[in-house]
């Protein structure tokens, strides 16, 4: 009767472990593309930007827009959601966001040394050595990079778990019958009080995405409940502490079966840093690129004054990296630049991404070179020194013509 949730290095025979324990127990199998599925539907994020969280690299845009913050606080109340049902097995990312104090909620790591999971690759896959071992690096480093995120250690710690597998020459079989052996302990029996701390988990989650939705982002705070009661902690000094503590109570009030709230300073409230709310109108997905880099550093203040926030590369070969890895709305373009000049970039921009909207802005350019980026879709052309409320205008309305579009 309890859930089961296995966290596995790829090429460890998790999928047909996790068959096989749910087969045996007759237990549900939730995969974490089922609840990225619940998440999409309830939060208004599309399933890639839910996705992007999980298993992705952190947006260079992520300190303007705070996608990654939004989309987890989604995930993990999808999750609390689904654990009301118990007898389910849940392999995959999605199980790091099950708190360990859930005691009915059995934690599997399965994990095997790197030539094992190079050979069964290689014969799984089709590919050659150096493939599978760069597969399998890329996939550690996203392990990595989500569990640390969650838990603030690495994947394979064994304080993530309750029992830690090594199935470098342990079969599927086997682990199968070690795990639903551990699950018929009368320990992960579900009670009264771990099924309260399933509904705590679901307040904790509600009122963490209430807050996010708000534009307060950890690590400003902490949520958590004890039998239904929220305890919210301030982590960043704020001026009005007492107006900062109604909204958040009610905000956390207005989810649904939470009655008890105190906001309070956190350990870290008076620390030398400032309370920030996050602005979700802010314009936060442009991509400066330039390669004066004291230039576009100071521009990529300015604008943040304007309510617009920037991120920053300095060449071309950069800037088209980050189109790929990042999805920036809107960029303004240098023309003159080492290596891949402004018009190949502008060229490759509106071939492989032409919702992009790209603004040329350049010192050295010309009137031939200004037909030639408008014939190629550039938004507009602007000749530095430019001043920086027509600059911050023709942003917005690129930006805005990106967002109706």
């Amino acid at each position: 009767m309890c859930v089961i949730n296995i966290f596995s290095g790829t090429f460890c025979g998790d999928e047909e472990v996790a068959q096989g324990v749910a087969a045996r127990l007759k237990y549900d199998l939730v995969r974490d593309e089922d609840l990225i599925g619940g998440a999409a539907r309830e939060s208004g994020l599309t399933a890639e930007a839910l996705r992007r969280a999980m298993f992705g690299r952190p947006s260079i845009f992520n300190k303007f827009s705070h996608e990654r913050e939004r989309a987890v606080a989604f995930l993990r109340m999808e999750v609390a959601r689904v654990l009301e049902r118990e007898n389910l097995v849940l392999p995959g990312y999605a199980s790091q966001l099950i708190p360990r104090r859930i005691s009915h909620s059995l934690d599997i790591c399965l994990i095997a040394a790197t030539r094992r999971r190079m050979i069964r690759a290689v014969r799984e896959m089709g590919l050659s050595e150096k493939e599978a071992l760069a597969r399998i690096h890329g996939d550690d480093e996203a392990a990595f990079r989500w569990v640390e995120y969650i838990h603030d250690r690495g994947p394979w710690d064994p304080e993530n778990y309750d029992l830690r597998l090594v199935v470098d020459d342990l079969q599927a079989a086997e682990a199968v019958d070690l795990i639903c052996e551990n699950a018929a302990s009368p320990i992960l029996a579900p009670t009264e009080e771990s099924r309260g701390m399933v509904g705590d988990f679901q307040l904790t989650s509600g009122v963490w995405a209430r807050l996010i939705e708000h534009g307060h982002n950890p690590p400003n705070f902490e949520v958590s409940t004890e039998k239904g009661a929220v305890t919210i902690l301030i982590n960043k000094k704020v001026i009005m502490l007492g107006s900062l503590s109604e909204e958040l109570e009610k905000l956390a009030r207005s989810v649904e079966r939470v009655d008890r709230v105190e906001v309070k300073p956190g350990p870290d409230y008076y620390r030398a840093d400032v309370y920030r709310q996050a602005d979700f109108q802010l314009r936060s997905k442009v991509l400066l690129v330039d390669d004066e880099q004291e230039f576009v550093q100071t521009l990529s203040e300015r604008l943040l004054f304007r309510n617009i926030g920037s991120a920053v590369v300095y060449d071309g070969e950069e800037a088209l990296r980050v189109i790929v890895d990042d999805e920036p709305e809107v960029i303004v373009l240098d023309l003159k630049m080492p290596g891949l000049d402004g018009i190949e970039v502008l060229k490759h921009i509106k071939t492989d991404h032409p919702k992009v909207e790209v603004i040329i802005l350049t010192g050295h350019g010309s009137e031939k070179d200004r037909e030639t980026c408008m014939s190629l879709g550039a938004f507009d052309y602007l000749e530095k020194p430019v001043d920086i409320d027509k600059l911050s205008e023709t942003m917005r309305r690129a930006y805005d013509k990106v967002r109706s579009g």
